[in-house]
């Protein structure tokens, strides 16, 4: 997407400093609405509106005057209309009662401070403490050169900050990892294209076949309209991608977002031979290393970019432990989860999503016109008094009033949906970087370092953002009106001094949600990049467990013994006896599947370079369609990875089998459910 001047429906585009004083030079002009000739009296009170709104967000008693000419606010009436009116209805909600209000408070940070968070929130709290930690060596082991040089660059910060303080000896980086060099340097692995959800095999290249719209992630706009079609690639990462440097610079002060969404490019991303994998296709464990190798990614990705990566500190707030409104997320659902095992996403905001989906999607203006401000705090009050007793009336609810209701549950979580930590930072990339591309790029990394329950929680809410816009037609919302009603709600955090930072950057967090929006079906793809590294990860904390064993004395002792004894172990009790025909040794190129489910357990299958995880699950089912349990018939049964290099991956079911083989030959292959 190129960034245009444009008269007509488009937004101007400020320059966000998050960080800067509270009295920022240039932030102190007001964001104002024109109001087009013949235009409703109703258009004018939202001018004025939004008139207070500046100067309740200012220090100024009295707004500047506007000119259209100079001012780096200067908003198009048409374009950032509903932003403004969806901030005033927010606002007048807080102020009527109907919210209850909680601050999120940000702490200030000394120097070195910022580093060493960073160090202990990447999963190298080792280089903090100086303890001997394999988890620390084993992810050290895998980074890329731009993720090593991320990673050295803070922890010099950060020793060197120590220094100064003269807080205790600090050891020499090049103590810690054997370094002879005066610039310390961290073993990297090499950056050539691995291949997509594996490891790189030697001597092959990464191959990728002939696809059809059904094997690659479509996103981007409807058929029929003007765009240029890119495609992402996850096999390198996004940092080791960057080989020409962009200009960096601030937009000028009529530059404009294009509000159209033919103005969005269309981007696929092409199945590899291993297929393509969402975020809960693999296990928590592996999860929590794909976050960690995310912010160091996103570290090295904005390092490459020349642009700083900044963080808000933000103080943890408790919020309520009991009710629906103003709870975190963690607690809703431990306690839905007590009702419902396994559940993701809390029942009162799935029951919300439901009933939207059902009777509202082809309400005009949902979302943006307002529910009745009474009728929202009564059936809010009701809901928590009725909800868990299931004796709540579903059917009383407006369409509006359920929108309300769905924002405010939003707003009123003590910890922001999409966390604010590295908000600013993206926000700054979006207004100093504008191909899409690598803000998409960026912005995938922060959906992988979102907490689970948020992620979840956020995806739900997409999907049926999602649908709101598939039916434009009717409902009279389309990708730009949602998003605009969207963003106050998701990024207009409630804490001291942040109102103005972020009232500046409106039609910024406006097109953020519209990246969000649009591209959802790529920001949950876990990079294949990752994933390799993953495997990595898990194998080189495999060998340091090897050498640990291998050099205890007591363990080789009690080992020798044993074999001198040749007794054989007792049967554990509960153990179950396979076949001799199971417990042979199995030929190169051959799987043993697991389907503990079906009537015929197990099965032998001869790998060719053709075999798909779909073809092994479509000979399980031919070979049980008689004898298969009623409740598995209406699951659906997916191929799972388990063991080896990997903790747990559930499979595309276009990924060739022989290929994820090679990449993981210790690995068993179980057909299960896939987790929901």
């Amino acid at each position: 997407m190129t960034m245009e001047m444009k008269d007509s429906g488009s937004v101007v585009l400020t320059a966000y400093h998050p960080h800067s004083p509270a009295r920022i030079p240039g932030m102190e002009q007001s964001f104002v609405q024109d109001i087009p000739p013949g235009h409703s009296p109703s258009s004018r009170k939202s001018l004025s509106r939004c008139r207070r709104i500046n100067r309740m967000l200012s220090n100024e008693s009295v707004p500047p005057a506007f000119s259209r000419s100079n001012s780096q606010a200067s908003m198009d009436s048409t374009s950032m209309e509903d932003f403004w009116c969806e901030v005033e209805s927010i606002k007048q909600s807080r102020e009527d009662g109907s919210e209850e209000a909680m601050l999120l408070e940000f702490k200030p940070a000394d120097e070195g401070e910022l580093e060493a968070e960073w160090l202990q929130d990447v999963g190298l709290s080792t280089l903090i403490s100086g303890a001997e930690e394999e988890d620390g060596q084993a992810l050290l082991s895998t980074l890329t050169r731009t993720q090593a040089a991320a990673v050295q660059k803070r922890y010099n910060t950060y020793t060197q900050t120590l220094r100064k303080k003269n807080k205790h000896t600090v050891r020499d980086v090049r103590d810690i990892f054997g370094t002879s060099d005066s610039s310390p340097t961290f073993e990297t692995v090499p950056v050539s294209p691995v291949s997509s959800n594996g490891i790189q095999l030697p001597g092959q290249k990464p191959v990728w076949k002939s696809v059809s719209s059904k094997s690659c992630l479509d996103c981007g706009i409807d058929k029929g309209s003007p765009s240029i079609t890119e495609e992402l690639s996850y096999d390198v990462s996004f940092s080791e991608s960057i080989t020409v440097l962009p200009k960096i610079q601030e937009w000028p002060k009529n530059q404009r977002f294009k509000k159209e969404d033919s103005a969005l490019p269309k981007f696929i991303v092409r199945k590899s031979r291993f297929g393509l994998t969402e975020v809960g296709d693999l296990s928590p464990e592996d999860m929590k290393k794909i976050r960690y190798l995310s912010l160091i990614e996103l570290t090295a990705f904005y390092d490459a970019l020349g642009v700083e990566l900044k963080r808000n500190r933000v103080e943890r707030v408790r919020g309520r432990e009991n009710g629906l409104f103003g709870v975190p997320l963690t607690v809703l659902l431990e306690n839905d989860q007590k009702k419902v095992p396994g559940i993701k996403v809390p029942l009162i905001f799935q029951k919300l999503l439901l009933k939207l989906e059902e009777t509202g999607l082809e309400t005009e203006g949902i979302l943006r016109v307002p529910g009745s401000a009474s009728r929202v705090k009564n059936l809010r009050q009701e809901l928590e008094a009725k909800f868990h007793e299931d004796t709540f009336d579903w059917d009383q609810v407006r369409n509006n009033d359920a929108a309300g209701l769905l924002k405010m549950f939003i707003r009123e979580l003590p910890s922001p949906l999409f966390t604010v930590e590295y908000l600013p930072a993206f926000i700054t990339l979006v207004e100093k970087i504008s191909k899409i591309k690598l803000q998409l790029q960026a912005l995938h990394l922060l959906i992988m370092l979102m907490p689970e329950a948020n992620r979840d929680t956020a995806k739900a809410f997409l999907q049926f953002l999602k649908k709101v816009v598939a039916n434009e037609g009717k409902n009279k919302m389309n990708l730009w009106n949602v998003s605009m009603i969207v963003a106050p709600n998701l990024f207009i955090y409630k804490g001291k001094r942040a109102n103005q930072q972020e009232m500046q950057a409106a039609a910024t967090t406006a097109h953020i949600v519209r990246l969000l929006i649009r591209y959802q079906d790529i920001l949950w793809t876990v990079p294949s990049f990752l994933i390799s590294q993953v495997r990595k990860m898990n194998e080189a904390a495999m060998n340091n467990s090897k050498r640990q064993l291998m050099f205890d004395k007591g363990v080789r002792k009690l080992l020798r013994r044993k074999t001198m004894e040749r007794e054989r172990p007792e049967k554990p009790e509960g153990a179950v006896t396979f076949p001799p025909y199971l417990q042979s040794d199995i030929p190169e190129g051959v799987i043993r599947v697991y389907a503990p489910l079906h009537s015929k357990v197990s099965m032998a299958i001869q790998l060719n370079s053709q075999t798909k995880a779909k073809d092994i699950l479509a000979r399980f089912h031919c070979e049980n369609s008689r004898g298969s349990s009623q409740n598995m018939r209406g699951q659906i049964q997916s191929l799972h990875e388990i063991g080896g290099n990997i903790g747990q991956h559930c499979l595309d079911p276009d990924a060739f089998m022989l290929d994820v083989y090679r990449a993981n030959p210790q690995a068993e292959w179980v057909i299960k459910p896939k987790a929901s």
